[in-house]
């Protein structure tokens, strides 16, 4: 069922409208960690819980959108409730429909008040005016082109322990203005964050997390991700590889006939929070020798020509 009823987002957040910004910050790390999807596999509203959440430290973290919401909250609220709208009111605040209604019969009264028999008749005798000329005979010139900018995007890197519990960041925009901005817990390598209407011309600022360490793995949540590059023969026949992993390298077997795209699971090796551990995803991808000598391009086609007799 679909509500059009505005999230409180004090409530959702378990503060009240008077807590500092560090209270505030801590409120929404100590949700965003309840909710996370990650930790909440088998709740279906985790992930919708999770994306509230996130909107509103996204609100109330801002001072100017903050002000805006509450505006608007305090605009539909029911000014009603104890006593009865005037037909006015009821045109212009119900309805969303502006009522001229004094002001028209003010202007008729006007315009008739001082207005004798005579001078009526002395109106309606007058030669009918030539309203074709008050036709503009050409448009208005028209107003310059509007530039249209672009959404800006920018890569911050920042640590597997920040992208696993959150962290505060310093974004430089388009204009030169500093931003502080506060990475959700358990983010990814490869999330895009956005600051909406950041960039010049009111467009959105996106921030791309970089999540990766120098041996090569990505961090997703509590998983760590790595690509094991393998050339053709020892994706055929198998081979025992040596993998880095957070807590130093370990020895993979990999299975015959592996093919690119294959994911291989390490348990236990992805990060750790609380009770919870990730495990590590080996993603085989093969690639090709460079610079192969002539034997070894003859082999090749040799194995090509035996492929085409089996067929």
């Amino acid at each position: 069922m679909t509500t059009t009823v505005d999230p409180n987002y004090w409530s959702l957040l378990g503060v009240s409208p008077d807590c500092d910004s560090t209270e505030l910050k801590l409120a929404f790390r100590k949700e965003a960690r309840k909710w996370h999807p990650d930790l909440n596999k088998n709740d279906i509203n985790a992930e919708e819980r999770f994306k509230l959440i996130n909107e509103a430290y996204a609100i109330l973290s801002d001072p100017i959108k903050r002000k805006e919401w509450e505006k608007l909250n305090n605009k539909n609220k029911d000014i009603f409730e104890n006593r009865f709208p005037t037909y006015e009111e009821y045109l212009d605040v119900v309805l969303g429909i502006k009522s001229n209604i004094k002001k028209d019969n003010d202007d008729i009264n006007y315009q008739y008040a001082d207005l004798s028999e005579d001078e009526y008749e002395d109106h309606e005798d007058h030669e009918v005016s030539n309203f074709n000329e008050y036709i503009p005979t050409k448009s208005d010139p028209s107003p310059p082109p509007t530039l249209i900018y672009e959404d800006q995007e920018s890569i911050v890197e920042i640590t597997p322990d920040q992208a696993l519990y959150g962290s505060s960041v310093e974004i430089q925009l388009q204009d030169g203005t500093f931003v502080e901005l506060l990475t959700p817990p358990f983010a990814g390598d490869g999330w895009r964050l956005r600051i909406e209407g950041a960039a010049i011309g009111c467009r959105d600022h996106f921030v791309q997390l970089k999540v990766q360490t120098d041996d090569g793995l990505r961090i997703d949540g509590l998983r760590v991700m790595y690509r094991l590059e393998l050339f053709p023969h020892d994706a055929l026949l198998g081979c025992a590889v040596d993998i880095p992993t957070l807590n130093g390298s370990v020895t993979l077997q990999v299975p015959p006939n592996s093919s690119t795209g294959r994911l291989l699971r390490l348990r236990g090796r992805g990060l750790k929070y609380e009770e919870y551990r990730g495990d590590q995803i080996v993603e085989i991808i093969i690639v090709l020798p460079d610079n192969l000598s002539d034997s070894e391009l003859a082999l090749y086609q040799r194995l090509n020509e035996i492929s085409m007799e089996n067929y």
